[in-house]
């Protein structure tokens, strides 16, 4: 999944995705006034955890360990890190809530979906980046450093550094 080739879910791809997701639940299960314990069971589901995040549950992850996040980054409740593939989230982002992250790419062609093939392709969040509520952010998207998008919008194309963008597809509108 990680290389970014095809691959068949099979029963290696299912115990994984098993595993990411017990340690959400959790995660999400533990009490909010812990802040310690929360921290340690965060710390063990994603690949990196910088200072000063904070995270609020629910939180949905396919492996968890290829979701990576910046220092002073705030996730806000329901993400959906489907991390098939990296997911690289920069220092200082706020991601609003609802938001959605889908590595996962399924072939166009119907026998390979039947035979269960897919791959991956990461995705890079910059430093200072705002995603408002609802964004769902594509395979294989980069947002750029101090990008702000807007809610509800689908990006589904690389955003430049410094730029606001919105809809469905997301456009750039202006520079920031």
């Amino acid at each position: 999944m990680v290389a970014g080739q095809p691959y068949v879910v099979d029963g290696t791809v299912r115990a994984a995705l098993a595993r990411g997701q017990q340690r959400a639940a959790r995660f999400n299960a533990s009490p909010v006034e812990d802040e310690e314990a929360r921290r340690a069971l965060l710390a063990d589901l994603v690949g990196t955890l910088g200072e000063g995040v904070e995270v609020r549950a629910p939180l949905h992850v396919d492996l968890g360990s290829n979701l990576h996040l910046g220092a002073g980054t705030v996730v806000h409740a329901n993400l959906v890190a489907a991390d098939r593939a990296p997911i690289r989230i920069g220092a200082r982002v706020q991601v609003g809530p609802n938001v959605q992250l889908v590595t996962a790419v399924h072939p166009l062609d119907v026998e390979k979906r039947r035979e269960r093939w897919e791959g991956a392709a990461p995705i890079t969040i910059g430093d200072d980046v705002v995603l408002g509520p609802g964004v769902i952010i594509c395979p294989g998207v980069t947002v750029g450093s101090g990008s702000v998008v807007g809610a509800g919008s689908v990006v589904a194309t690389d955003v430049p550094e410094g730029v606001l963008t919105v809809g469905n597809p997301a456009k750039v509108i202006r520079q920031l």
